[in-house]
């Protein structure tokens, strides 16, 4: 059984500790069990994994993916000097990257993420913005809070219906505000998570929304992952009474040589890797 793709996690292996190898299957997995199991996944790999992307990260960039797009150049949330003084959610934060920089344009971030360990590493290289330990779909925060939303890679690939989330986005936005959110390209879960050759067949059918479970010797999961089409994704978005106003399929770019699971420059020149859903709340 293949792995979809994934920027933020990815990687099926032995889990933190030196414990055995999860079984990677195919099967349903609600809400409740999909955040339970997130929510350890990340708190138990999460200082690897800052290992692992920190550096392409970096401390205080905006990246939207793996490819390597900068909202400096993307302005998917808007020109960077329209920032200033905005009240701004990140969702699925991590390590609060995104927050930092959109501190240093002059907007007020807030960072939220389901597992407390990301947090402690954004504590650990500091800020000023509120840190938040909550769930994408039930958002401690009143309605109409935010001028602006995004999550990069975060919350939305791992949730069991991520309408939940949209509609606590929509809750929590101002009238006129816009939601930007990354995830993993649904046609990547058709093909092989591998770098090479082998990874440009397709492999499994698109259309199989059965979610990417990997779990433990008692059959509980310890990582989801959801698969939505980009027709999902589409209706998810409008039944939340949000309005798609772009999606942005970022390309490979030449100076990106990095490789790791199924993310490659091969790969990335010939099949997109990442779908950014632009949304606006009427």
């Amino acid at each position: 059984m293949q792995e979809p793709d994934s920027f933020d996690p990815g990687a099926a292996g032995a889990t933190a500790g030196g414990e055995a190898e999860p079984e990677a299957t195919r099967r349903a997995a609600g809400v409740a069990e999909s955040s339970r199991a997130n929510r350890g996944w990340w708190d138990r790999n999460a200082d690897e994994y800052q290992v692992e992307h920190g550096t392409f990260l970096g401390d205080d960039r905006f990246v939207w993916g793996p490819e390597g797009l900068d909202e400096v150049e993307a302005e998917l949330l808007g020109p960077p000097e329209e920032l200033k003084g905005k009240d701004v959610l990140e969702i699925g934060a991590g390590a609060a990257q995104c927050s930092r920089w959109l501190t240093a344009q002059g907007a007020r971030p807030v960072a939220l993420d389901l597992s407390h360990r990301q947090l402690q590493h954004a504590l650990r290289i500091g800020g000023s913005f509120p840190l938040v330990c909550a769930d994408a779909g039930a958002l401690p925060f009143a309605d109409a809070s935010f001028d602006l939303a995004c999550s990069a890679y975060g919350a939305l690939p791992f949730v069991a219906d991520p309408r939940l989330v949209l509609r606590e986005v929509r809750r929590v936005l101002r009238p006129g505000g816009r939601f930007v959110f990354s995830v993993t390209h649904p046609i990547r879960w058709a093909f092989p998570d591998e770098p090479g050759p082998e990874g440009l067949s397709v492999s499994a059918s698109y259309f199989d929304r059965t979610p990417y479970v990997e779990q433990g010797e008692d059959g509980h999961a310890v990582y989801v992952e959801h698969h939505r089409t980009l027709g999902d994704r589409v209706r998810d978005i409008a039944s939340a009474g949000f309005r798609l106003v772009d999606l942005v399929e970022p390309e490979w770019p030449a100076w990106n040589t990095a490789e790791w699971g199924g993310w490659s420059p091969l790969r990335g020149g010939l099949i997109p890797g990442t779908a950014i859903f632009v949304c606006e709340r009427d």
